[in-house]
């Protein structure tokens, strides 16, 4: 699989383009994430095949009780040591419209943020055989819909500047980024975000890595992996994406290992620490969602 191929929304047509619109309506996020991208690019059938057996897990209650859970156990977590930092415009040397626009990208990855947990562990369990929906939920919850109110109409569409493109003055602060969640070369998408406001990727990293290379951080972890286990376990819907279904519904097995592989990367590597930090950076700015429990 070549993890440089991608499938932006402006290229995709056609069914493509349609499943890009119903990711976007059921993450309730104006983005497409690389995952799907480059999952298009790679092996289009068997992202439409794969999105509409694990798309149902996405729309209930209980998952939305989930991405409530899941960002108020990172920052509940870390706020019991203090307050986390927060910025105005000035305290990042920013206009008004670009920190507004700052704001509202950052939100758009607060609300994935949960969404790519639970993607992620769902996709790479169900591809490796092993049980997802195996104690199924009695409560109404865990089929009634999501909330049409929850997450609705939050977020900017965000743009990222290229790896190469990164400023130099943002080169001390992008490797301690990359040692922090274990990349040898790659830049998260967040961070790549993020370098477009120099002046407050710098400063924000500079008090949240503090914060973020603690216990308390790592509990939050811990606490996060703990809930989408847990969901993962309970969701009443069971994607049939075990090799032996793939292989009834016509993928030939380098396909199978392929996505295998991808989600397996995804599901146990350093996204594991980037996606709670979402929450905490959209703390920064005041961008984060709903933390009270359904």
């Amino acid at each position: 699989m070549d993890a440089e191929a991608e499938i932006h929304e402006r290229d995709a047509i056609g069914w493509q383009r349609g499943l890009y619109d119903d990711v976007q309506a059921t993450f309730r996020a104006p983005v497409v994430n690389w995952i799907f991208r480059t999952a298009m690019a790679n092996e289009p059938g068997f992202l439409r095949y794969a999105w509409g057996q694990v798309k149902p897990v996405f729309g209930t209650r209980a998952f939305a009780r989930l991405t409530v859970e899941y960002r108020d156990a990172v920052l509940a977590e870390l706020e019991a040591d203090g307050p986390l930092p927060a910025y105005g415009p000035g305290d990042v040397d920013l206009d008004p419209a670009a920190f507004r626009e700052l704001r509202g990208q950052l939100a758009t990855y607060d609300v994935v943020a949960p969404r790519l947990a639970v993607l992620f562990e769902t996709m790479d369990r169900a591809l490796q055989g092993e049980p997802v929906g195996q104690a199924p939920a009695s409560g109404r919850a865990a089929a009634a819909p999501f909330p049409n109110w929850l997450d609705r109409d939050r977020g900017r569409s965000p743009t990222l500047l290229a790896r190469e493109a990164v400023p130099d003055a943002l080169a001390d602060t992008v490797d301690r980024i990359q040692a922090f969640h274990g990349f040898d070369e790659a830049l998260p998408s967040i961070y790549r975000t993020l370098a477009q406001w120099p002046p407050y990727l710098e400063r924000a990293w500079r008090d949240v890595e503090p914060r973020l290379d603690t216990g308390a951080f790592e509990t939050a972890c811990d606490r996060t992996d703990d809930l989408v286990e847990t969901f993962v376990d309970e969701t009443p819907y069971r994607p049939q994406l075990a090799p032996a279904a793939l292989d009834r519904a016509g993928f030939d097995e380098d396909t199978v290992e392929d996505v295998q592989g991808l989600f397996e990367r995804f599901a146990t590597g350093p996204v594991q620490t980037v996606l709670p930090a979402l929450h905490v950076l959209a703390a920064t700015v005041d961008a984060t969602g709903e933390r009270d429990a359904l």
